[in-house]
Parts: C-alpha cells; sequence; structure tokens
C-alpha cells in the first residue's frame, strides 16, 4: 500500500501499549541466592581473580537462571573487550570519562566473562573500561560470570552507547565469524538470539567493507526476504557474501541513479532511501498475522530489485514523493 498523509497520521498517533506485569512469579528467593566467595560454584573464579592481581568481594546465584556470579575488583589490564563488539567510539569514551569524573564515583560494574584466550573479556563495557583508563583507575568492578556464552548473547541487551544498524550488524558478523571459527557445525538457527536479526549478518558483511553503506535504506528490503539458515555457520557465511556481493552492486546501481536525481535538481537527504524503496519488489506486501515465510526468496528478491535498477526511470520521480518519504522518516525518529 502506497503511504499517504492519512496513514502517516494513523501510524504516528497510536496508543502506548501497556506493561504488564507477569502473574506467575519465578526466580529464586533471597535466601537461595546469598552465596559465599568460598563456594565450589565460584571457587575457579575466585583463582583466576585473584592471579591477576584482583579480589573477590562477593558471590551470589543470578536470580533468574540461579547461575553463580563473582563480584570482583580487576586490574584495568586484566579486562578486554570481546573481539567481535563494536569498535570503541573515543568521543563517547571522553564524554564518559567526563561525567564519571563531574560525578566522583564509578558505580556501573562491567560484566565480564572467560574469554576463549583465558582472559577476562567484557561484552557491554568497551567505553566504561576505556573511561576507567583515562581516569586512571588501578582496579574496576566486575560482576565475573564464569558462562562464556554469555559474551554472545549479552551484546543484545548493551545499553551503554546506544546501537545504530551499523554498530550492531558489525558485532553480528564479528561473532558469527568467530563462532563459525569455533563451531564450524553449528547452524544459523542455534544462534538466533545472539545474532538478534538475519539482516544483520547480511548488512555486517557489506559494512566489512564499506563502513559508510547506507544501510537503513535496504533494511527494510532485508527484513522481509531474510531469515535464518538451517545451515552450518560456515556454510551459511558463504551463501550470505554472496548476497552481501549482490546488494553492493545494486548500491553501485543506486548511487547512479541518484546523481542523476541530484543532475536534476534533487537534493533530497532521502534519496537513497526513495530510490531503494522503489526498486524494492516486495515493499507491498503485508504478511498475514503469525505468517513468517518470505513472500519471495531472497536470491529472487535480489535479481528482481538488481532489474529495477537497472530500468529505473528518473524522470518518473515528482518532488511531492520525496517530501512524502521525508515526512515518514521524521514520524519515525
Amino acid at each position: 500500500m502506497p503511504l499517504t498523509k492519512k496513514s502517516l497520521k494513523k501510524k504516528t498517533t497510536g496508543k502506548r501499549a501497556r506493561l504488564v506485569p507477569r502473574k506467575d512469579k519465578r526466580g529464586l528467593q533471597a535466601t537461595e541466592i546469598a552465596l559465599a566467595t568460598d563456594s565450589p560454584e565460584v571457587a575457579d573464579l575466585v583463582a583466576q581473580v585473584q592471579s591477576t592481581g584482583g579480589a573477590a568481594v562477593g558471590a551470589y546465584r543470578e536470580p533468574l537462571s540461579g547461575r553463580a556470579i563473582l563480584l570482583a575488583a580487576l586490574p584495568l589490564d586484566a579486562v578486554q573487550p570481546t573481539p567481535f563488539q563494536r569498535d570503541l567510539s573515543p568521543t563517547h569514551a571522553k564524554r564518559l570519562a567526563n561525567k564519571i569524573e563531574e560525578a566522583g564515583s564509578f558505580l556501573d560494574p562491567l560484566i565480564v566473562v572467560r574469554g576463549e584466550d583465558g582472559k577476562f573479556w567484557t561484552p557491554n563495557g568497551r567505553h566504561r573500561l576505556a573511561a576507567a583508563k583515562m581516569l586512571g583507575l588501578r582496579q574496576i568492578m566486575a560482576l565475573v560470570s564464569p558462562d562464556e556464552a554469555l559474551a554472545f548473547r549479552i551484546l543484545a541487551l548493551n545499553t551503554e552507547k546506544a546501537h545504530n544498524l551499523r554498530d550492531r550488524s558489525l558485532e553480528v558478523i564479528r561473532m558469527a565469524r568467530n563462532l563459525a571459527r569455533r563451531k564450524s557445525t553449528s547452524k544459523e538457527t542455534d544462534f538466533t538470539a545472539e545474532f538478534e536479526a538475519p539482516e544483520l549478518i547480511t548488512l555486517g558483511i557489506v559494512y566489512e567493507k564499506n563502513g559508510r553503506f547506507g544501510g537503513g535504506a535496504y533494511s527494510p528490503f532485508l527484513k522481509k526476504v531474510d531469515r535464518f539458515m538451517d545451515r552450518g555457520l560456515a556454510v551459511s557465511l558463504r551463501t550470505r557474501q554472496d548476497y552481501a556481493a549482490r546488494i553492493e552492486q545494486i548500491e553501485g546501481q543506486v548511487k547512479r541513479i541518484i546523481e542523476q536525481l541530484q543532475t536534476r535538481g534533487f537534493k533530497s537527504p532521502y534519496l537513497r532511501s526513495y530510490v531503494v524503496a522503489r526498486i524494492n519488489p516486495v515493499r507491498f506486501h503485508k504478511p498475514n498475522k503469525g505468517d513468517t515465510k518470505p513472500p519471495m526468496p531472497i536470491a529472487e528478491a535480489l535479481t528482481r530489485m538488481a532489474a529495477s535498477a537497472k530500468k529505473f526511470n528518473v524522470d518518473s520521480v515528482k518532488s511531492a514523493d520525496l517530501a512524502l518519504v521525508a515526512a515518514v522518516a521524521s514520524g519515525e525518529d
């Protein structure tokens, strides 16, 4: 269905969904959560922390899963970011260090797991770790888990620095490559929680080659046709490598169309979104409730998209079309 002012108003003025607390309660009681630091459940962690020059401060069982967690002070050089998370933003790290300095307290512990190299990894504290180094701290407080797999799952919960599409896509493709190397027979479908969405893997491959790729324009298309594969990670990554290459070719055509539109006087920042939407073969598809099947296979969709890009008629573009795209984009911010 084409976008109209009426549908835009309906979309942006809907009621907020209410959050309803769960009636049946679960998890541990307070007496079950308490755990001594000399408990066998954390003995190995305590020894590892002490071997780095750190100190165990306390321990507890996480109230949802019951897994043991150690609260510890760790030397800063004993902790490093996971190798697959987003790149450090120096600007954000400096801003964070300044705010911590102003507050006079470093209150938020890192979450830390034991990495594959035997060191401590933080999957959610890269910028706090950098800020602590800028502040010259000797030690940093951490919640240490023996569950290495948590490093992959927790990235989806990371709120330290808001994810944008590029950051999240690069994290996901790095995770996928890491897991493919270590667990090559595992399937993509085994890691749906860690990867969050299949299109992030595909977009991540494109972003690896071109950090300035406009992935936001292609995301709505990929959400409709990209699905997790019931194949081994090594195999699925080779397939996605082909998808990414085809998207790059389509992007080359899109850039050509944008240049032609700019020559005709169109200067909108939404040109890419408009062009990609016009050549999207599934843009009008609305799935039935509960239907998770793609409207067409992604390979076929990419073929049609490329064909549409080649025969795109720039003379058919109207200023009103771009104004509507801009209005929709503003309503979604």
